[in-house]
C-alpha cells in the first residue's frame, strides 16, 4: 500500500505539471485533528482547474493515480436518472485502486471554488499556483460537533419514536418484515442515535462529534450504554426483533430523562409507559385476533 507521502507526493506532482490545475485543497477526515488515523482514510481532493471540459472528454487523464479496483461518477450517476448537472463547473471521481488507497477527486472551476471553499471549515490548502485560494483558519471540527437541542427539537423526538414504535410493532403482527425492519431502522433509529449523540453532548460540553453515522459512539458511551446498543440490532427472527425493540425503548429513556434533566426539559413519561404497555400486548397478540383489545 502507497503511504501517506507518496500519495500526497503523486496528487501534488500531477498538479505542478498540468497547466489547467492551478490549485489543490483537502477537506475531509484527513483534515480532521480528532479523527482517528487509520488506513481506511480516504484522500478528499480538490483541484481548481481552469476548466473541466477536456478532463472529462478524456479521462485517461486519471490512470496516473494507479490501478483501478473501481471507479464511481457521482455526478454522472446523477445526470443518467434526470438530476440536472453542470459539468462545467464541477465534476468528481471516487476512485478505490488496488492497493487500497482511495482519493476522492473533484475538479472544479475557480468561481465554484470561490462559492465553497469557505463553507467547509475542514478545509486545507495544499498548492495555489495564483494564489486563488481564500485565507481561512486552521481546519476545526466545530460544524459537526453534536448541536444543543431546542425544548421542541427534543420534544418532537420523544413524541416521533414512542408514536412510531407502534408501526413497527404492526409491521410484525402483519409479518410485513421489509416494513418493520425499515421503520425501526430508518425512522426510530435516528431518533435514538439523536438522544444517544445529545446525552454525549450533555457530558462533553457540546464539543465532540460523534461522527458520520454515529461512528464514534462507542468511543463516548460507557460499556453498559454500548452493549445495550448493539443490543439494539436484530435478524429477521421476530422474537430477536421483540428484545432489540424493548432493548431501544430501555436505552431511549435512560437517555432521554438525563438530556431533559440536563436542559430541564421535561420528558412525556405517560407516552412512554402508554406505549411501552400497547408493545407488550401486541407482542402476545394472537396472529389471527379479531381485534386488538
Amino acid at each position: 500500500m502507497r503511504t501517506e507521502k507518496e500519495m500526497f507526493d503523486l496528487i501534488l506532482g500531477v498538479a505542478h505539471t498540468d497547466e489547467r490545475i492551478r490549485a489543490v485543497y483537502m477537506n475531509g477526515s484527513r483534515t480532521n485533528p480528532n479523527a482517528p488515523k487509520d488506513i481506511f482514510q480516504d484522500y478528499d481532493i480538490v483541484y481548481v482547474v481552469t476548466e473541466t471540459t477536456s478532463f472529462i472528454k478524456d479521462e485517461t487523464w486519471i490512470n496516473v493515480f494507479g490501478e483501478l479496483i473501481m471507479m464511481q461518477e457521482p455526478d454522472k450517476n446523477d445526470q443518467s436518472i434526470g438530476i440536472e448537472m453542470d459539468f462545467a463547473r464541477s465534476y468528481a471521481y471516487l476512485m478505490l485502486f488496488t492497493d487500497g488507497n482511495r482519493i476522492d477527486l473533484q475538479i472544479e472551476t475557480k468561481e465554484f471554488m470561490l462559492e465553497s471553499y469557505v463553507s467547509d471549515k475542514l478545509t486545507i490548502p495544499l498548492l495555489d499556483k495564483d494564489n486563488c485560494l481564500p485565507i481561512i483558519p486552521a481546519p476545526t471540527d466545530i460544524d459537526y460537533r453534536v448541536k444543543e437541542p431546542t425544548e421542541q427539537l427534543f420534544l418532537g423526538t420523544c413524541n416521533d419514536f414512542w408514536w412510531c414504535l407502534q408501526n413497527v410493532a404492526k409491521g410484525i403482527w402483519r409479518d410485513e418484515l421489509p416494513y418493520a425492519k425499515q421503520m425501526f431502522e430508518q425512522v426510530i433509529r435516528p431518533h435514538l442515535d439523536n438522544m444517544i449523540s445529545w446525552w454525549v453532548g450533555t457530558k462533553l460540553d457540546f464539543q465532540v462529534s460523534i461522527g458520520k453515522m454515529g461512528k464514534y459512539m462507542k468511543k463516548y458511551l460507557p460499556e453498559s450504554y454500548w452493549e445495550l446498543y448493539k443490543a439494539t440490532y436484530s435478524d429477521s427472527n421476530y422474537e430477536n426483533m421483540w428484545t432489540s425493540i424493548f432493548t431501544s425503548c430501555e436505552l431511549f429513556r435512560v437517555l432521554a430523562k438525563d438530556v431533559a434533566e440536563y436542559f430541564r426539559y421535561s420528558y412525556n413519561a405517560k407516552d412512554d409507559a402508554n406505549m411501552t404497555n400497547y408493545l407488550k400486548h401486541v407482542r402476545e397478540l394472537p396472529i389471527d385476533a379479531k381485534g386488538i383489545y
